[in-house]
């Protein structure tokens, strides 16, 4: 009887030693949020390497279409844009919905208003969507069209800029996939993210006109695959707007981007 008493005490004890193994395995919460649940980190204006490295396969192979951009553009040389940018400088942007501007404050983010002004000065903006917008949220662009002219940028990062402003309704930021990794792509804040501050995301400028127009921008496909069903950005980077006016036809873009007095 008692060798019996042992061999079920043993029993039970492997048992539960194994349930904690099997917890003690599992990310927490933040780092795997339960499925359907939302959290900050999930809603981070962040880059998706992870799509870019694994993009969806497609049904056939096309024949690349000649890049609209000319072949002597700045664009397609990122290295050699790197003026300094006037202490502050409005940027309009003309666009699907209608025009909006930034006005950007360099002291606020020397590196970022820098990056900004020469991307907006050389005409980078100009026919890039909008391709993720989170309602109540964030809206996020700056994906070249031209899947020529997003290979060269999609490397080109430069550091981080210490955070000075609150990312508060209406301003704008690089958006990053970690740090020292900002390229060309920016967010305008649809609400107070205060929580984006302690994550690296330095605002550089805010809208002061037509922030109605940035409300009214597209948002019926909501977050980015894969974690929703908006676009890929992988499939951005190497399909380019043919991939977004294909499937995403009710996206906003902006039609052109100017530096104005």
């Amino acid at each position: 009887m008692n060798r019996i008493l042992l061999l079920l005490a043993a029993t039970t004890l492997l048992a539960l030693t194994g349930c904690r193994e099997q917890g003690a395995g599992q990310p927490d919460g933040t780092s795997a949020p339960r499925p359907g649940a939302q959290t900050q980190t999930q809603q981070q204006p962040q880059q998706q390497v992870q799509a870019q490295q694994q993009p969806a396969p497609t049904a056939a192979p096309q024949q690349p279409k000649p890049s609209p951009v000319p072949p002597d553009s700045p664009l397609r040389t990122p290295a050699k844009l790197t003026e300094k940018a006037p202490d502050t400088y409005k940027v309009r942007f003309e666009t699907t919905k209608g025009p909006f501007v930034v006005q950007v404050h360099r002291d606020w983010a020397p590196l970022g208003a820098d990056r900004f002004y020469n991307l907006v000065k050389n005409g980078f903006f100009d026919d890039v969507a909008f391709f993720r917008a989170v309602e109540g949220f964030m809206v996020q662009f700056g994906i070249h069209g031209d899947p020529a002219i997003a290979a060269q940028w999609r490397d080109a990062v430069f550091p981080d800029d210490p955070n000075k402003h609150p990312n508060s309704r209406g301003t704008i930021s690089f958006a990053t996939s970690g740090p020292n990794s900002r390229t060309t792509q920016v967010f305008i804040n649809y609400k107070d993210n205060s929580f984006l501050d302690r994550m690296g995301f330095a605002p550089f400028g805010e809208v002061t006109e037509g922030m109605d127009v940035v409300d009214s921008l597209y948002k019926g496909y909501g977050e980015g695959a894969p974690r929703g069903r908006g676009p890929n950005q992988g499939r951005i980077q190497t399909e380019g707007n043919a991939y977004l006016r294909a499937d995403f036809p009710q996206l906003d873009y902006v039609k052109r981007a100017t530096i104005v007095p």
